[in-house]
C-alpha cells in the first residue's frame, strides 16, 4: 500500500469510532503490522439469520481509495452475494461504481450488515449473486427452504469448532494471514469470574421484573 492510501485507511478506521459509523454488533481491528487488512465479526440479532456469529476480512487495494477494499467471509455462511467457493462477498449491488469522494469504508459496513435483512434480500437480483442457488432454487422458489438454510448457517457459526478452532475448514477462506479476532472458550469459573468483575447475572440468576 503506498503511503497515500496508507493514510486513507487510517483515516477511515479511525472514523469508525464516530457515532453511527460502525453498525451495531459489528466489531473491526485492523491487523496488526498490516493496516491494509482489517478483521471484523458481525452478530447478527434477527431475521433469516438471527444468531449468527459471522467473521469476515476487508482487505484493501494499493490504490485505495481509488478502488474499494475487497470483503472475503471466514465464516461458511449460505448468502446469495457471498461465494461459497472462497467467501468473496459482492459488493457491487451497491457500489457499483465505486466513487471516492462519496463512498466510505462504513458504507460498506452498513451495506454488509443490511445484506441479511428479509428487506435487501428481496431486492438482490440473480446477476448479482455469487450463490446463485440460493437465489434462485431457494429463496424465490420456496422461502421456507431459504429460512431453513440460513437458520442452519447461524447454527453452524454458533459452533465451538466454527468459533474456537483455527484449523476448521471455513477458515481455509480467509487471504493472507490467519483471521486475527479469535474466540476463545471460557470454563465455567472464567465466565463467572468475568460475569462478576463486569456486574453481570447468569441468565438464570438475573432478577426477574414484575
Amino acid at each position: 500500500v503506498n503511503p497515500l492510501s496508507r493514510v486513507a485507511i487510517s483515516l477511515e478506521y479511525a472514523s469508525l469510532r464516530y457515532q453511527s459509523h460502525c453498525p451495531l454488533g459489528m466489531y473491526v481491528v485492523p491487523l496488526v503490522g498490516d493496516p491494509s487488512i482489517w478483521d471484523a465479526v458481525l452478530f447478527i440479532h434477527q431475521g433469516y439469520y438471527t444468531d449468527s456469529i459471522l467473521k469476515f476480512r476487508l482487505t484493501f487495494p494499493h490504490n485505495y481509495p481509488d478502488r474499494p477494499p475487497t470483503v472475503h467471509f471466514v465464516t461458511d455462511v449460505f448468502h446469495p452475494l457471498i461465494s461459497q467457493q472462497d467467501g468473496t462477498f459482492n459488493l457491487a449491488p451497491n457500489f457499483n461504481p465505486w466513487r471516492p469522494k462519496e463512498h466510505h469504508v462504513y458504507d460498506i459496513l452498513y451495506y454488509i450488515k443490511a445484506s441479511f435483512k428479509k428487506h435487501a434480500l428481496d431486492q438482490i437480483k440473480e446477476g448479482d449473486c455469487l450463490n446463485r442457488e440460493a437465489f434462485r432454487r431457494v429463496y424465490h422458489d420456496t422461502t421456507s427452504s431459504f429460512a431453513a438454510l440460513a437458520t442452519q448457517s447461524s447454527m453452524l457459526s454458533q459452533t465451538a469448532s466454527a468459533l474456537f478452532d483455527q484449523d476448521h475448514p471455513s477458515m481455509a477462506n480467509t487471504k493472507g494471514p490467519p483471521h486475527s479476532l479469535i474466540f476463545r472458550e471460557l470454563k465455567p469459573e472464567q465466565s463467572d469470574a468475568l460475569r462478576a468483575r463486569l456486574g453481570l447475572h447468569a441468565w438464570e440468576d438475573a432478577p426477574r421484573s414484575t
